[in-house]
């Protein structure tokens, strides 16, 4: 239980802060007055001023906030709605572009840390007829080596491999039994029928052996690099994976999101940092959903008064759309948050 509420409130805090200092320096580059800089919501618990703004520690630790002077009000001095309509977007928009580059120095550091992988052959134990792998030739018993020039050190490399590139072809390097090497091109589908999975075949692992890794940062960076592009397509694909119901819908609050941080805390700090990068890419997208109360909610506001030419919606509605768009999201957390306990209690867990 400790291990989980030191982890969880680590790695929260780090991507809140993380968040917020992208729009308090944009804000502060551009003359917007920053009057609080906030980790929690309120109620304030410690505060301190310094140069005009109030650092804050508040007691709900469900994000953060920067409070920005004049956010709906261009009459304020020194206000975010005073600003140009690119300057406004940029600063709101800053949070999550600032999440979206944390996962890059995260997945660094976890490939430079010695962690442990699961090392072995994939070996096709059954291929369904029709499926797009019988199609192209994958036959019962082939090892496979490879997609897309990618090695496949266990079921997980293959089965990340092939969700990155749905609907699109990938090639498939394989050994047959009879112990010649093909390369089998198949396109993953979005929508396979029960029980075969994208490509149609089912998986096994011969010979597993946990091997330790680590790389040294010339290589771990630009690695770092293509896992963050890669866990942004992952969490594109599942949302539209979820949308068409081909996926079931896995929503974790707050309460979820620490159970899953202290298992994965539990099995090294390179996972930890892993699943910090993805809940900080997870972070960075849902934020720009334009949704009331969100940056993206707000970003939507001034796109409107862009295309209005200049005409602003009155900063009251304004403010009424934010304010009710904040309590329902404090309405689906706490239903969210319920679900979590009663999971919990059940003994069941989001990690397969």
């Amino acid at each position: 239980m400790l291990l989980t509420i030191v982890s969880f409130v680590a790695v929260l805090v780090v991507l809140v802060i993380v968040h917020e200092l992208g729009h308090f320096g944009t804000a502060k580059a551009f003359g917007v007055k920053v009057e609080e800089f906030g980790v929690g919501f309120p109620p304030r618990l410690l505060s301190l001023k310094r140069g005009g703004t109030v650092y804050s520690i508040n007691a709900i630790p469900l994000g953060g906030f920067v409070k920005l002077a004049g956010e709906e009000d261009p009459g304020v001095p020194h206000s975010l709605a005073s600003q140009s309509a690119g300057r406004r977007i940029l600063i709101l928009a800053a949070g999550s572009l600032m999440n979206a580059i944390l996962p890059v120095l995260l997945f660094s550091i976890a490939f430079m840390l010695p962690h442990s992988l699961v090392d072995g052959q994939v070996i096709v134990q059954q291929v369904a007829p029709g499926s797009p792998a019988a199609l192209a030739g994958m036959q019962t018993g082939d090892i496979v080596l490879s997609v897309n020039g990618k090695a496949v050190h266990n079921i997980n490399d293959m089965q990340r491999n092939i969700q990155l590139n749905l609907g699109q072809q990938v090639t498939v390097t394989v050994k047959h039994p009879d112990a010649t090497t093909a390369n089998i091109k198949v396109i993953p589908r979005w929508r396979p029928p029960i029980g075969q999975g994208a490509v149609g075949i089912i998986l096994q692992l011969s010979s597993p052996k946990v091997i330790e890794q680590s790389y040294p940062f010339w290589q771990a960076i630009p690695m770092g690099a293509v896992e963050g592009i890669e866990t942004f397509v992952l969490f594109k694909n599942g949302i539209i994976s979820m949308i068409i119901g081909t996926a079931p819908a896995a929503v974790a609050g707050p309460v979820g999101i620490a159970q899953i941080t202290g298992e994965v805390a539990r099995a090294g700090i390179s996972p930890l940092l892993e699943f910090a990068g993805f809940l900080s890419i997870n972070l960075a997208l849902v934020n720009i959903f334009p949704l009331p109360a969100l940056d993206g909610g707000r970003i939507a506001f001034v796109v409107l008064e862009w295309i209005r030419r200049g005409k602003r919606v009155s900063p009251r509605i304004e403010s009424t759309v934010h304010l009710i768009g904040f309590a329902l999201l404090m309405a689906a957390i706490l239903v969210i948050t319920y679900q979590d306990i009663l999971r919990i209690i059940a003994g069941n867990s989001l990690i397969p």
